[in-house]
């Protein structure tokens, strides 16, 4: 399909490449960006989405823009009206969308049409896809893959007040965010009554983004997402079996106590990957007096412990840990953008390819990711 079927963005205008020659630094992290990604690959993977991948109708804008104009949304935590405002004032992301300083960006509506026909005609196997890509395209630039693979969750909050839907549900209606549940965040310790330490979980109300993440390359490889409650274990076998899919080179898988299932040891095992997964204490100790574990059982399990990859690995998953601080921090991870499972998973994928492509450029380039942005009026 040629290029003329897109709305022209007069990049070949002087105000497109020969201004931005002179006004955009040749160490920008969009322009580096914008050199480092063979965008024109999404171009063409994403018109099978459009109706008659493009050709019906007046010409659609380059779906390679709209992808950059939302990773643009995440990299700098924008919201879509905010984003557009960005783009049509800041010179290095006009220069990254591929349009000319003079010419306006897509405005936000158009963003979330993107959005709706990308899932509703793909789902999340469409943005799925668009993470393996820039997982591929690492590897081809020649962004090294180490052997071990880390995987864990973290949880976003619903875009949900919920002491208004408690008041929703006492009236009869519906819930604002159907597919949001409450699941347990983490345990803390705290005296009770008696001034005794006891541990009792935190809840959230919201979803979570099961991840798979490789250590060496530090970038993420695999994203799964769920409503709050779900039992993260479930989760190992699809990352890994999607990371596999992708030609990752794993040796050894590491998470912590919560995937440590009987299920997951031998689907490790099955796949020729060693397991490194948090044991909990019953596996090698005495339940109580009365109840032992029985030695045939327990010998299994100590003898993992004292595999030489089992401690050195399970010492590298603060990795994760920090990549989820990274997205919350400085991405919005931590609150939901939209409602709904299938539209937090939009937000997960987008989240875990911008991380990509910040570690990317940082990589190759040695051009950190800054962050910052003019403040919008």
């Amino acid at each position: 399909m040629g290029r003329e079927r897109f709305q022209s963005g007069e990049m070949g205008s002087f105000y497109g490449k020969f201004f931005y020659d002179a006004v955009v630094p040749k160490d920008d992290f969009l322009r580096k960006l914008d050199e480092m990604v063979p965008w024109q690959r999404f171009t063409y993977k994403l018109l099978k989405y459009y109706k008659g991948k493009g050709r019906i109708g007046r010409p659609p804008y380059d779906p390679a823009v709209l992808l950059k104009m939302l990773l643009l949304a995440y990299l700098y935590n924008l919201s879509e009206c905010d984003v557009e405002r960005f783009c049509n004032r800041d010179m290095p992301a006009k220069c990254f969308l591929g349009i000319a300083a003079t010419a306006k960006a897509p405005d936000h509506s158009t963003l979330t049409a993107f959005k709706r026909r990308i899932l509703e005609n793909g789902k999340l196997s469409a943005f799925e896809e668009m993470l393996g890509q820039i997982v591929a395209i690492a590897m081809e630039s020649g962004v090294t893959f180490g052997p071990l693979q880390i995987i864990d969750s973290t949880h976003s909050v619903a875009d949900v007040n919920t002491q208004k839907e408690n008041h929703r549900k006492e009236q009869g209606k519906l819930p604002r965010d159907a597919s949001a549940q409450w699941g347990v965040k983490h345990k803390k310790t705290v005296r009770d009554e008696k001034g005794q330490k006891v541990r009792v979980p935190e809840y959230f109300y919201g979803y979570k983004m099961h991840t798979s993440f490789n250590a060496e390359a530090q970038m993420i490889t695999s994203v799964k997402v769920s409503g709050g409650k779900r039992y993260d274990g479930h989760y190992l076998p699809s990352l890994i079996t999607s990371d596999l899919e992708q030609g990752l080179a794993i040796d050894i898988c590491t998470a912590d106590r919560g995937y440590d299932d009987t299920d997951n040891h031998f689907f490790l095992q099955s796949r020729g990957i060693h397991s490194a997964i948090h044991l909990n204490r019953y596996r090698t100790h005495k339940k109580d007096a009365e109840v032992p574990v029985r030695p045939a059982n327990k010998q299994v399990w100590i003898q993992l412990k004292a595999q030489p990859w089992y401690k050195p690995s399970l010492d590298q998953r603060y990795q994760i840990e920090r990549k989820f601080g990274e997205g919350k921090g400085g991405h919005g991870l931590g609150r939901c953008r939209y409602l709904g499972l299938l539209r937090y998973g939009i937000q997960a994928y987008l989240t875990a390819i911008a991380l990509n492509l910040k570690r990317l450029v940082r990589v190759l380039t040695g051009v950190p990711f800054k962050g910052q942005v003019p403040v919008m009026a």
